[in-house]
């Protein structure tokens, strides 16, 4: 299928859902996201280090090259489909990463068996936060860190704002909510309170600024559809709702469209929080 269809195409999703968040969104957004998170984790040779609801794996990816050959791996996601996509990307990666299945708020280690806890923007999808921030630190060594990010409200995020407002008039209410999930109402004292509730006692967040960036309004839209559970209500939609949510999201992002597509900040809250 061409990736750059337009809205008559009848938006066929050719792939499943993590194979499309891969190849949509890990390049343009959580890679470059993993490499700051990596940075301010502050991994070193030798480290043991998970990756907490891995996705499929960018941030134990990025790690590789930091933990060197006496270092350990882990990626760990509750989705099978988005370990199976991490599993096959790195296949033939050197050092291997040890890919595990499990909840983030049990977590099936033991107690200080990692130097090193990343979680790239997943602790809102979380049922307890709370549960969670509790067990990464139990599996901490002495002297370990946890790094996480988590986006920042909607109203820092302009194109999802766009794009849930838009969801919710043209496809759904619940495909606007869906939209909406990335991007808890968390002030900076609820994450670092979290944190310190957990036991955490030196946490220290900053609010960083990055950009997304596609070819265009619709493959904005669509790729954001393929790689997420918004595929099914868009693809079910009547076609002149498609289009006119296309049409509506190209109107009220109309100071980031440029030559080459659309373009937008986001924002994200970096913790670290240190044993």
């Amino acid at each position: 299928m061409n990736k750059h269809a337009t809205p008559s195409t009848g938006w066929q999703l050719e792939q499943n859902a993590p194979e499309a968040y891969e190849e949509y969104l890990v390049p343009p957004m959580f890679k470059p996201w993993a490499d700051q998170l990596i940075a301010t984790a502050g991994i070193s040779e030798g480290d043991r280090v998970l990756d907490v609801a891995c996705g499929t794996g960018i941030v134990a990816r990025r790690a590789a090259s930091h933990v060197g050959a006496n270092g350990t791996l882990v990626g760990m996601d509750i989705n099978e489909g988005m370990l199976a996509v991490a599993k096959k990307t790195t296949a033939d990666m050197q050092p291997p990463i040890n890919w595990r299945q499990g909840d983030a708020t049990d977590l099936p280690f033991t107690d200080e068996s990692f130097e090193v806890v990343c979680c790239q923007q997943a602790l809102q999808f979380i049922d307890d936060p709370l549960l969670a921030a509790e067990e990464i630190r139990r599996i901490l060594a002495p002297g370990g860190r946890a790094a996480l990010s988590v986006w920042r409200p909607l109203d820092h995020n302009p194109a999802y704002t766009v794009l849930a407002d838009a969801l919710e008039q043209h496809i759904s209410e619940e495909a606007g909510a869906m939209m909406r999930s990335p991007f808890p109402a968390w002030r900076k004292e609820d994450l670092r309170t979290l944190l310190q509730d957990a036991g955490f006692d030196d946490v220290s967040l900053t609010i960083e600024i990055g950009s997304i960036r596609y070819p265009s309004t619709t493959e904005f839209v669509r790729r954001e559809a393929a790689s997420s559970p918004l595929a099914e209500p868009i693809k079910n939609a009547e076609k002149h709702a498609r289009d006119t949510l296309v049409q509506d999201v190209e109107n009220r992002l109309h100071r980031y469209i440029d030559d080459d597509g659309i373009v937008s900040p986001m924002e994200a809250y970096i913790l670290t929080a240190d044993l």
